[in-house]
């Protein structure tokens, strides 16, 4: 019985120190941080599956281990063209085995219309995953784009912003940096 008590008292802690360390990231938002809203409690996820441009399926699930910038987007959608290159410039800055920038185009977005966006805008990497039944869309309750949501590394939202932003300033690297280095 004291081992059980021991146990719930340890991930009680764990819950608490966790939910500290979101608030302690949360007090870091400034300009269009502000609009980053950190979830009290962390929200499940999307279990359909988005697409590949060879059609292959994946689930959100594959990014399980790594906190994960998600964004929704469309190739017509004039915010996403301008924030876009810089979820390109976190990935290069971020991105390894901690983070990644995840973009999926939501609705219809034909990948030969997806390649020339990012042609255009000069981004190389990113990925060009789909959704084009708005599955995982209306599963996480996208509404207008762009939305973006942070994935904790057990696959729960922990952030949403909507709208687009200012994701090259100091104020979000400042956040991105403070969730992905490693606890100790």
């Amino acid at each position: 019985m004291r081992l059980i008590c021991v146990v719930l008292l340890y991930i009680a802690a764990s819950v608490s120190a966790n939910a500290e360390d979101l608030s302690a990231v949360a007090d870091l938002r400034e300009g269009d941080m502000k609009k980053l809203v950190f979830h009290a409690t962390p929200q499940p996820v999307s279990e359909q599956s988005f697409f590949l441009p060879d059609e292959s399926g994946h689930t959100l699930d594959k990014y399980a281990g790594k906190y994960v910038l998600l964004n929704f987007w469309a190739t017509w959608c004039a915010p996403c063209r301008h924030e876009m290159p810089m979820l390109s410039e976190l990935q290069a800055e971020f991105g390894g085995d901690h983070f990644k920038v995840a973009t999926i185009a939501t609705g219809r977005n034909p990948i030969a219309g997806m390649r020339a966006f990012f042609e255009e805008i000069g981004v190389d990497n990113l990925p060009l995953y789909r959704d084009p039944k708005q599955k995982v869309a209306r599963d996480m309750a996208v509404l207008g784009l762009p939305i973006t949501v942070i994935l904790d590394p057990k696959g729960r939202e922990i952030a949403r912003l909507r709208g687009d932003a200012d994701w090259s300033g100091d104020d979000a690297r400042a956040i991105i940096s403070a969730l992905t280095q490693p606890a100790g």
